[in-house]
């Protein structure tokens, strides 16, 4: 299987750059309101979180219910139960919801960023190795940053994230449709 795009969808994908572009303004211009209010941008990321964890909880309650003579029924019924609990506390209490999921995001980019830099090491007799060890350097101190932060900093960091990757989709959009446009 290949991961290249195949040259005869080309032509099709040429004729929508507009809409590339046009979604991309689009981004950017939702990206700016989050930027405009990052509070209200984190409690909509929560919301966001929170939705698809009781969608998920509710799917795996469903699914107890499919494999009740199969054994595993317990495990289905208390894991769709603890993650609709938390979709529902998202709602509840989206501000303490995210104190928890900056904490936590903290601390996945501390790890991911301690591993990187081991990785880079390790990869040192390559060239480009530094970049590894740079990025990691980045996103260790980013985690450090925000657990420094914590918990004040849980009114705003979602939101952040949120506006900086939809300015950045934005922008790769729009480059996209003007470069596939030539």
């Amino acid at each position: 299987m290949s991961n290249t795009f195949d040259p005869s969808g080309r032509h099709t994908v040429e004729g929508k750059w507009g809409w590339f572009v046009a979604l991309g303004v689009l981004l950017i211009m939702a990206g700016g309101i989050a930027f405009g209010n990052l509070l209200m941008a984190t409690v909509a990321s929560v919301y966001y979180v929170g939705l698809i964890m009781l969608i998920g909880g509710l799917l795996n309650l469903a699914q107890a219910y499919q494999v009740k003579d199969w054994g595993g029924f317990l495990f289905w019924v208390l894991s769709g139960g603890l993650y609709a609990a938390a979709g529902l506390f998202a709602f509840i209490n989206p501000l303490l919801a995210s104190s928890i999921l900056t904490i936590l995001m903290a601390i996945a980019l501390i790890v991911a960023g301690a591993f990187r830099i081991w990785v880079g090491f390790r990869l040192s007799p390559l060239g480009g190795w530094g970049w590894i060890v740079i990025g990691g350097l980045v996103t260790l101190i980013a985690g450090l940053v925000i657990a420094a932060g914590w918990p004040v900093d849980s009114l705003w960091i979602l939101g952040l994230f949120l506006a900086v990757d939809l300015v950045m989709q934005g922008l790769a959009l729009i480059a996209f449709g003007v470069l596939v446009k030539s």
